[in-house]
């Protein structure tokens, strides 16, 4: 039985001859991303802005009245509630954000959640309320200010990780890799408005990891490669490593997306955030391993002298004694 090939053997893809327009293409796509962040700003959830959920389920209804509920929200005056179905097709989830004067005042934000159920209510008689939850806006706050520390912290420990491992070049190659990841999938959130909540910082930290797991493999055969081939040019072996692990990438990202899409597809839609972070993650991030983290090591100048072994006293000793005894 013949094993599946996505990529076949001895390929021989010149990727470096179009590493100048594609990092020129990348460099602005991370300006026009955080162009947009800056602009537009990103469309937080409860988590990161503050509000109310409300978890609801019609028990006489096969599935919840999503519309005719966010047309009875809106006119309490709660503009752009956040209204997803979850679990089963009658169960939703209704969020809303709680005005400024709510802020501190646990009174009147119950008045609020009070008058939202009496209207749900009155609509529909077969509602059941599961819960009603309230995150102030000081919450919130602390968990952006710590969602930020997190995302930071991972990259620079990924840059020093790789700084150890390998050399400072390939520290900088993979941090810059990170930033470009992290930051094209922050300017999709901000151009499509999709809600931005502590689901989706989980989906960056998987981002990041997915990331650092296809950069060190490329890097840790390029390695091997310049301890073998010092004398070939660099984007030449560049070229070779990228194709020498470039079945073992195709396949990795093809596993992950044949569960990933389905779910993007046809799962629910409180995952739907989540779901698109990681499979665009999956595509930028199998690309900057390529493009942004291989190519930077040749504007860097590493070269294969830095991975020459050090030769210690005993294995000194030895070669010169193979010296002498080859001159005698």
């Amino acid at each position: 039985m013949r094993l599946l090939k996505l990529v076949p053997d001895n390929t021989n893809i010149h990727f470096l001859r179009w590493r100048v327009p594609f990092y020129t293409v990348s460099i602005l796509l991370i300006i026009a991303s955080w162009t947009l962040v800056i602009t537009r700003g990103l469309n937080y959830g409860i988590d990161f802005a503050g509000g109310q959920e409300i978890e609801a389920t019609f028990t006489k209804s096969a599935e919840a009245p999503v519309a005719s509920l966010r047309e009875e929200v809106t006119k309490l005056g709660f503009n752009d509630p956040v209204i997803q179905r979850f679990g089963g097709a009658n169960q939703v989830s209704i969020r809303t954000k709680l005005p400024a004067a709510a802020e501190g005042n646990p009174g009147m934000a119950e008045a609020i959640s009070n008058k939202i159920v009496a209207a749900i209510r009155a609509g529909h008689p077969d509602v059941r309320i599961d819960g009603v939850s309230t995150v102030s806006g000081k919450v919130s706050g602390e968990f952006r200010t710590m969602a930020i520390y997190a995302l930071g912290a991972a990259m620079l420990a990924v840059a020093i990780y790789i700084w150890v491992r390998f050399e400072w070049q390939f520290g900088v190659g993979a941090l810059f890799a990170l930033f470009h990841d992290v930051s094209l999938t922050l300017g999709m959130f901000a151009l499509f408005q999709m809600e931005f909540s502590l689901q989706i910082i989980a989906a960056l930290l998987a981002l990041v990891g997915y990331s650092l797991n296809d950069t060190i493999v490329v890097y840790d055969r390029i390695r091997e490669d310049l301890k073998k081939f010092r004398k070939m040019p660099l984007p030449e072996l560049l070229d070779m490593s990228v194709n020498e692990t470039l079945a073992r990438t195709v396949m990795t990202s093809a596993s992950m997306l044949l569960a990933l899409i389905p779910l993007l597809l046809f799962g629910p839609e409180s995952l739907f955030g989540l779901t698109a972070a990681i499979v665009l993650g999956i595509f930028v991030g199998t690309y900057s391993s390529i493009y942004m983290a291989a190519p930077i090591l040749i504007w860097l100048g590493v070269s294969g002298d830095s991975f020459v072994p050090t030769e210690s006293a005993v294995e000194r000793q030895e070669r010169l004694a193979r010296e002498r005894s080859a001159r005698l």
